[in-house]
């Protein structure tokens, strides 16, 4: 039986600087899957821009701790990746008792065709994709972002933001998690590269969270080729949060009488 489902200082986070030196371990949150995010950051987001009831999409489920958060805080959710064994592990992690009201449901699919989700009926997207093809997670899955070049991720990453602005609520959130990547000792703006794509696409920029990077695994690997080329490491990524205006509103109040 788990002993707690809730973080032991649970408090919402109130600057644009977040740092988390203790990952989250509540619940069945752990590190197994590489790459994913602390707990704390998904919980914040859900509690911050969601209510209870809510539906949350997260479609880079990976090892599902946005849909744990979501499970925990009574919140409905859709879960979607396009690696069946990121589900498998999503579904492991989600198989846990604890009274709650939220309805989970996850899909092995691609986040570039959400056709079978309708058109503003999603309250909060909250996701953490992958940063191009720094961490490969398959072999060789058509369609899986991260086995992408940096200009080839942010082709695709285009055409996942259109499928999330098209079902995203008006006045609703979107937040993600992005971090540079660095190619040949110089470093890719991947974040804001990101960034720009869900701008173009119709987002409104809310915030731009800086999320400080603590317990690294391939750091020491990295401090000797830092020192060796004369780089430095990379210790922050950014979350951005986004809102989807509503059209029925004009921006634009130099045309009003």
């Amino acid at each position: 039986m788990l002993e707690t489902y809730r973080p032991r200082e649970d408090i919402l986070q109130s600057t644009t600087l977040w740092s988390f030196p203790d990952r989250g371990d509540w619940a069945t949150h752990n590190n197994k899957y590489r790459g994913n995010w602390s707990p704390y950051i998904p919980r914040n987001i859900i509690k911050r821009y969601s209510k209870v009831g809510d539906m949350v999409l997260d479609p880079f489920v990976g090892g599902g701790t946005t849909l744990i958060e979501a499970k925990l805080l009574n919140r409905n959710a859709i879960g979607i990746d396009i690696n069946p064994e990121a589900i498998k592990i999503t579904k492991q992690n989600l198989n846990f008792k604890y009274k709650t009201s939220s309805r989970i449901y996850l899909l092995c699919r691609n986040a570039n065709n959400l056709d079978f989700i309708k058109n503003n009926s999603i309250d909060l997207i909250c996701t953490h994709p992958p940063y191009a093809n720094m961490i490969k997670y398959s072999k060789n899955i058509e369609g899986d972002i991260s086995l992408c070049s940096p200009d080839d991720f942010l082709m695709q990453l285009k055409i996942v933001a259109h499928e999330l602005y098209r079902v995203l609520k008006a006045n609703k959130y979107c937040a993600f998690l992005m971090g540079d990547i660095r190619k040949n000792k110089n470093i890719i703006p991947l974040g804001f590269m990101s960034m720009k794509v869900f701008q173009e696409t119709g987002f409104l920029l809310k915030e731009i969270v800086i999320k400080e990077q603590h317990n690294c695994k391939s750091t020491p690997k990295w401090i000797s080729k830092s020192s060796q080329y004369n780089f430095l490491l990379i210790a922050h990524e950014y979350l951005f949060i986004f809102q989807k205006p509503d059209p029925s509103i004009c921006l634009d109040k130099s045309v009003l009488k």
